[in-house]
């Protein structure tokens, strides 16, 4: 063996040796071993499908599981409730023959906000009744409720028109929300079939439907543009409006929610074509409410008109 080749194989047995040593106490620390939770941290309530500023309520039921469903029944149907109405941007005609419907989309609920408060149809809304608001269903009706994602399903009594904000096609109570299972996370998908509708048996049934078809506001409504400043608090935004004052109060009440904290009231207001709108304002110049109006649309989905009162 010469010099050369004795260098090479003594290296070879150094780095052999060194590939054997175990690593030391500092090294085995630099990758942390995986813990394992005891318990995982519950999951946080979503706000989801009401509106802000609505919640649950402090003193909720223990009992909310024994309510039992609205039970159908003949009811004759309201006398202006049922009426055609506009509600941000956009015209809802409620549907007055009896027959068969069928919907899919979006529930979502409201709460104590409005416990207590005036429904469309005349009635005080109850948070804990078997009860839901519908844009164009009868007032009274009867629905059937099926949450897609795990099957449950109640029966409630239409009293209320609405949802009219982020897509919604039924706003239930609370208590058919939670009997659902989605209270926590405030909406979900649903199918909504008539049980009964309470109207002249003799007329033609209602078509089976997928969507509520809705027709948006004409341009022509809209006032005439001015930059001149109208006499104080005489400028305003029109959301809504509606033939029966039940109706205009219960989307008033929504409103109210909506832009809480914004610094402007939102109010009803009567000329005298029997038609009662939902205003917000005042304003200091139509310019100033028209500004207001855009930045309105991305938020409401139509941009609201200026009048003049």
């Amino acid at each position: 063996m010469n010099k050369q080749t004795g260098l090479i194989l003594f290296a070879a047995i150094i780095l052999t040796a060194c590939g054997s040593v175990p690593p030391r106490k500092e090294e085995m620390r630099s990758t942390p071993a995986p813990v394992i939770e005891a318990q995982a941290t519950p999951a946080q309530p979503k706000r989801g499908g009401y509106l802000e500023g609505d919640s649950p309520g402090a003193d909720v039921p223990a009992n909310l599981d024994t309510i039992p469903n609205a039970v159908p029944r003949v009811e004759p149907l309201h006398r202006f409730a049922n009426s055609q109405y506009t509600a941000l941007g956009k015209t809802y005609t409620p549907l007055t023959t009896p027959g068969r419907f069928k919907e899919r989309g979006i529930a979502s609920w409201y709460g104590k906000k409005f416990h207590g408060k005036r429904t469309a149809s005349g009635e005080i809304y109850d948070m804990y009744g078997m009860t839901a608001a519908h844009p164009t269903l009868p007032v009274p009706s009867y629905a059937r409720v099926t949450n897609l994602s795990n099957k449950k399903s109640v029966v409630v009594r239409i009293n209320d028109r609405g949802p009219f904000l982020r897509e919604r096609i039924i706003d239930l109570s609370y208590v058919a929300a939670y009997k659902l299972g989605i209270v926590d996370n405030g909406s979900a998908e649903v199918v909504v079939e008539v049980e009964s509708l309470a109207a002249d048996s003799n007329v033609q049934p209602i078509e089976i439907t997928d969507s509520v078809v809705v027709t948006p506001l004409k341009p022509t409504t809209a006032m005439s543009v001015s930059s001149e400043p109208a006499a104080m608090g005489n400028v305003y935004l029109q959301l809504g409006a509606f033939r029966s004052q039940q109706g205009a109060e219960s989307f008033l009440g929504r409103m109210n929610i909506e832009f809480e904290g914004g610094g402007k009231r939102v109010e009803l207001y009567q000329k005298d074509d029997d038609m009662v709108r939902v205003h917000i304002g005042p304003y200091s110049t139509q310019d100033e409410a028209r500004a207001i109006a855009e930045r309105l649309q991305p938020r409401l989905g139509f941009k609201p008109f200026v009048v003049l009162h």
